[in-house]
């Protein structure tokens, strides 16, 4: 008798523990859906192909699942924060480096013309 309870014991905890690795693999796919991730039918495959490989690839789905955001998309596009005080910042250097180079062009125009002004004249004789 103990033996039929030890074996409906095994087999109860063997389909658990089937069932949870299988929810587990799940998780990236379900944080993907919620989030509205481009990337959703890939997260789901590599979630299964990593039941293959004993989730060695698990991490890296939680990540890719995670750090989309369906408003600012990986995070990389909004320009908020320090990145608007950049692009200022560069911009304000590029009006500068245009008028030294405007400037630049002006006095290389004046040295061009002084020299052809000193190619025209004819020394003067003593």
């Amino acid at each position: 008798m103990l033996e039929y309870v030890a074996l409906g014991m095994m087999i109860f905890v063997g389909v658990v523990f089937f069932y949870g690795i299988i929810a587990i693999h799940d998780i990236p796919y379900e944080i993907a859906k919620k989030r509205g991730h481009p990337h959703l039918e890939a997260i789901h495959y590599a979630g299964w192909i990593s039941m293959f490989t004993l989730h060695s690839i698990w991490p890296f789905l939680w990540i890719w699942a995670t750090i989309y955001h369906a408003d600012r998309g990986y995070g990389f596009s909004e320009t908020g924060g320090n990145s608007r005080k950049i692009i200022e910042m560069l911009e304000v250097l590029e009006r500068r480096i245009g008028a030294l180079e405007a400037k630049k062009a002006g006095a290389a125009a004046t040295v061009i013309e002084a020299v052809d002004a000193l190619k025209t004249t004819k020394p003067e004789e003593e």
